[in-house]
């Protein structure tokens, strides 16, 4: 739980008696390679921490697989919309390798943010990375090209190519495998 502490200090950090009231209300699993966190259609009752390991959160479009989010080590993940607005999720969310994983239940999490006003303001913080995030990659895929896209990838995630199959790299980035090949290739 030391990754996770800390990765809730570097968003916002708590005192010592909400800390250990937070932390200890999250799940731990060893979760083994294509292990389901979340099914399709199911609520998403989970805000996911990564210690170690790989997720991919993805859905269906006309029978295709489509990447939406890699969650690496040391990153928070969840359905954002299923969980706040407790609706079915169109996501799915698996373990991409053998992985660490915690989750806080949407109950646990509303019961502290109620209690105690600094966890109030990490959800809030987090909230706001995620909408800043899913803004950016949709602002990547409007505005630049698919080498541009490997690049800040690479950049941000630099083991990403040994650990998650091209397959899904491509899905993530918007593009075809045939053209992150080329990309690759040019290097």
């Amino acid at each position: 739980m030391e990754a996770l502490q800390k990765a809730i200090t570097a968003i916002s950090p708590l005192s010592a008696e909400s800390m250990t009231e937070f932390v200890n209300a999250w799940r731990h699993w060893t979760a083994p390679k294509e292990f389901v966190l979340l099914k399709e259609n199911t609520v998403a009752d989970y805000i996911y921490f990564i210690e170690k390991g790989v997720a991919r959160i993805y859905y269906y479009k006309i029978g295709k697989e489509i990447t939406e989010w890699i969650a690496m080590d040391g990153q928070f993940f969840l359905s954002i919309s299923s969980f706040f607005l407790r609706r079915p999720s169109h996501l799915i969310i698996h373990t991409i390798e053998r992985s660490e994983v915690s989750g806080i239940h949407y109950d646990d999490l509303i019961r502290m943010a109620d209690k105690f006003h600094d966890v109030e303001r990490l959800l809030r913080k987090m909230v706001t990375w995620s909408l800043i995030l899913s803004q950016e990659r949709m602002e990547s895929i409007q505005f630049e090209s698919a080498q541009q896209r490997y690049e800040r990838l690479l950049k941000s995630s630099p083991q990403i190519v040994q650990r998650v199959p091209l397959t899904h790299i491509a899905s993530f980035l918007g593009i075809t495998l045939e053209t992150l090949s080329r990309i690759r290739s040019a290097r």
